[in-house]
Formats: C-alpha cells, structure tokens, sequence
C-alpha cells in the first residue's frame, strides 16, 4: 500500500471513460480532504475503461502516494467496481463517489462534519439534479416502484455519494450475491444513518456510458435481487383470475339454458386461450428471471478480477 500509516479517510471512485477529468478529480479530491487530514488515500478503479482513463491514473499515482489505481480485467459495471475499491480501502472513514465530477469533493468536508455527531453514514441528497428530465423521470419512477416492491423507502435524491464508516462497510462487504447496488445494500445493512443536501454540479465532460438498455436492464436485475413481491403479485394474480373465473362458470351455464348461447363462442374461446397463455408465459418467465438470478449466484465467480494496480510514488506529493 501506498503508506504503512492507516488512513483516516478512503476515497473510493469508480472510474469509466473519465481520461478528460481524472486529473482534475484528484486535484479537487486532494485540495477538499487535504483541509481535514494528511492521512488519506485515494482509489481511483478503472473498470476497463474503452479511452486512456487507466494512463491518466497511472500518471496521478506517480505524482501522489496517495493515490491508487486499480484496474480491472474486463468491464464489470460500475457497482462491481466500487466493490473492487470498497476491499482495498484502509480508511476509518470511506467516501464514495462517482468520478464525473457531479459529486462534488468539496462536499466531503461538510458530509465528515456531520458524521461526528454520532452517524455512521451521511448521505448526500441531491438538492436540484443537473440532469435530463428523462433520467429523472426514470429514476423517480423506479424508486417508486422499488419502494413498493421492497416495502422500504427509497429517496431518488440519493446514490453512492456519501461518507460511511468502517464497520458499515465492513458489514456491506460481507455481501458477496452477483447483482450489486450499493445504496440499496448500504440502506439493508442500517446503522445510524443521517442526509445532507448538497450541490449537484452538470457532467463536465462526455455522456453517461448508461444507455436506456442498460438502465433497464439494471433495474430489472435490482428489483429481481432485492424483493420476491414480483412472485407473490403473480401468485395473488392467479388466485384473482381464478376466482373470476369460478363465478363465470355458474353465469355462463346459465345462460345456456336459458337459450341465451345458441352456439359456443368461437370468440370467446380464442380470447381464452391468448389470454391464458400470455399469463402463464409471464409467470413463467418471471419464475425464470428468479432461477437465472439464483443460477448466476450459486455458481460462486468472484465479483471482479483486477488485473493490475498502480505502483506507489517514489517521491512525496507535489504541493
């Protein structure tokens, strides 16, 4: 490790397509946490990023001992990377971050003040989000939906971004299951828990690499993970359709003898069997979502692979 002395604070950030503000994120990172300690450090995990992220790393790493790059084999997504970081980090105190710049280290002396007055995790609410209105949109409906489904409430002004001490993220690290989403893991795990709103600056650079796909695709892999109210919906689902069904028996028969059907409903018959189908399909393919989910977990592969980390400085930080 970069210094025999433990650090204070870890700074953890997931790193993807960020070559234009690497630098200026450990600048700002280091100006921020230098006014509280000279113990820190900084993790900076390159999740295989497609442009020159990881040179950029290497170079800040050569420049500060205090910084450590760590890169991994392949892309692993962006919550596999922070697990990376989170069993590296030596800190009392661990702050998560995205790297673009929109969590704001000049944040972290506010969030490690609050958390002194006896929490053990401060999280950053974003006051106004410098976002699209889709994103927002869609974040808001999914916290919604993920609300209901974990019968937890879920606050869509909050993400990675916050300050949590050590035996918190011990506790979270003890959490090894396939699909990882740290805001919900760091909510299961409890403790004394308190909200700080804070600035949320624009990207200064690029796009976000998460496209509607893969939102989606995210979405479904952590309601999936965190709730089997889907099942129980289907259960009650079919139970419902049941139970229309027996009181339509009595009044269809009765309609026959009383002359009301002359001929059997080809129609109707149709509209049966699509409809049942689709049913039966969905709770199938819902069931299947579950095994798939529980076939990827049992399988036991480790969450990442790193494939190479950052020698420390030879020489002391520049001012």
């Amino acid at each position: 490790m970069p210094t025999a002395v433990r650090p204070l604070i870890s700074i953890v950030s997931p790193v993807y397509g960020a070559e234009a503000v690497v630098e200026e994120l450990v600048r700002r990172i280091q100006a921020s946490v230098g006014t509280l300690t000279e113990h820190y450090e900084v993790l900076l995990v390159d999740d295989r990023s497609p442009d020159s992220s990881w040179a950029h790393i290497q170079a800040e790493a050569g420049r500060d001992p205090r910084v450590q790059g760590l890169r991994l084999s392949r892309n692993f997504g962006q919550h596999r990377a922070i697990t990376a970081g989170l069993d590296q980090a030596r800190g009392e105190w661990v702050v998560v971050m995205d790297c673009d710049l929109q969590d704001r280290p000049e944040e972290i002396p506010a969030l490690y003040a609050l958390a002194q007055g006896g929490y053990d995790l401060v999280l950053a609410q974003r006051l106004d989000r410098q976002d699209a209105w889709s994103k927002k949109l869609l974040s808001r409906l999914f916290y919604r939906v993920l609300s209901y489904l974990t019968e937890t409430p879920q606050d869509p002004s909050v993400a990675n971004f916050g300050i949590y001490h050590r035996r918190v993220i011990d506790a979270v690290l003890t959490m090894r299951e396939s699909v990882r989403y740290f805001p919900t893991m760091v909510r299961w795990v409890g403790f004394r828990t308190a909200y700080l709103g804070v600035a949320h600056a624009g990207r200064s650079s690029g796009r976000s690499s998460y496209g509607l796909s893969q939102r989606l695709q995210l979405g479904l892999d952590i309601l999936l993970a965190n709730s089997d109210k889907p099942l129980r919906l289907t259960v009650k689902l079919g139970l419902l359709l049941s139970g229309g069904a027996f009181l339509l028996v009595p009044i269809t028969l009765l309609r026959y003898l009383g002359g009301q059907i002359s001929q059997p409903g080809y129609t109707s018959l149709i509209i049966s069997i699509w409809f049942f189908s689709g049913l039966l399909l969905s709770v199938l393919g819902m069931v299947g979502l579950y095994i798939g989910k529980t076939f990827e977990q049992v399988k036991g592969r480790p969450l990442y692979i790193l494939d190479k980390a950052t020698e420390p400085a030879a020489t002391p930080p520049t001012p």
